[in-house]
């Protein structure tokens, strides 16, 4: 039976993993070359629009089947901070009326963040792929 604590892992590993992996879907859905545009308008190389909408795409899908869960969380925790800092700090915590607020990427950054250090293997293919595998600090069982 698994216990509360790897329930609640579950749910914030596939609710990041969906918010992510829409994200990045509506960034190709909607023309990437716009995206590509916009970075460049706020002083970012254009090519990176590529990189994050791949990342959050491939790597959403990748929480949601707990694939990678600490690595990926690892560099979503990383993505949230840089938009954080780059775009929605200066509209302030819930917005300027123009732009919206960081108050959802620091959420998404502090669910992100817990899962990076924590993981979370319930219901997952990392345990399946790494079974023989003591979760917390990934020796073998034996050990």
């Amino acid at each position: 039976m698994a216990s509360k604590y790897e329930w609640s892992a579950l749910i914030l590993r596939v609710v990041l993993g969906i918010a992510f992996f829409v994200h990045g879907l509506t960034k190709f859905q909607g023309g990437i070359e716009n995206i590509t545009g916009w970075f460049e308008s706020i002083g970012l190389p254009g090519f990176l629009a590529y990189g994050v909408a791949f990342l959050e795409t491939v790597g959403g899908i990748a929480l949601i089947a707990g694939l990678g869960t600490k690595i990926i969380s690892t560099l979503f925790a990383l993505l949230m901070a840089g938009a954080i800092l780059k775009v929605k700090l200066a509209a302030g915590f819930l917005g300027d009326g123009q732009s919206a607020g960081y108050e959802l990427d620091l959420a998404f950054l502090a669910m992100a963040v817990s899962l990076a250090i924590t993981g979370s293997k319930f219901c997952s293919l990392d345990r399946l792929i790494f079974k023989g595998r003591d979760y917390n600090n990934d020796t073998p069982k034996s050990a």
